[in-house]
C-alpha cells in the first residue's frame, strides 16, 4: 500500500466534465483519503455536487493486483487496479478505466477515459491540493 501513500491527505479542489472534448461541467469537490486497518488499506470519501462516492482499496497478494471498491448511493463496484509508472489504473471493464495520480508535490489527479474508436478520450478530470 506505501506505493499509494501519494493518495492519502485531505483534498480541494475541481471536478469538471467531458462530452465531445468540450467541458460540460466544473464543480468543486472534496476528498479525504486514509490509511484504515492498520494501513492495509485506504478508504477515498469523495464530495461534490456530481458524485458522493466511498471508495475502499486493498492489496490482494494472490491475485498481485488492487481491488478498487466504490460505493454509490444507488450500488457498489468492484474493479481490478493495477500500479504502472506510478500511477493506479483501474480498469472498470474493457472500456472504461480511471487513472490516479501525482502530478506534481501537494497535488492530485483522477481521470476516467473511455476508449471510442480505438483511442482512449477523458470524460472526467477531478484536479486536487492537499489542504493540510
Amino acid at each position: 500500500m506505501k506505493q499509494l501513500s501519494f493518495l492519502v491527505g485531505d483534498w480541494v479542489g475541481i471536478s469538471t466534465t467531458y462530452q465531445n472534448g468540450k467541458i460540460t461541467a466544473q464543480v468543486p469537490a472534496f476528498q479525504k483519503i486514509k490509511y484504515a486497518v492498520d494501513s492495509s488499506v485506504i478508504t477515498i470519501d469523495l464530495h461534490s455536487e456530481l458524485l458522493q462516492l466511498h471508495t475502499v482499496i486493498y492489496y490482494d497478494e494472490d491475485a498481485g493486483k488492487y481491488s478498487y471498491n466504490p460505493f454509490y448511493k444507488n450500488g457498489v463496484g468492484k474493479f481490478i487496479a493495477d500500479y504502472i509508472d506510478g500511477k493506479l489504473v483501474v480498469t472498470k471493464n474493457e472500456t472504461t478505466r480511471f487513472i490516479f495520480h501525482q502530478p506534481s508535490k501537494n497535488t492530485f489527479q483522477e481521470y476516467g477515459e473511455r476508449l471510442e474508436n480505438g483511442k482512449w478520450i477523458k470524460y472526467f478530470e477531478d484536479n486536487f491540493k492537499d489542504i493540510r
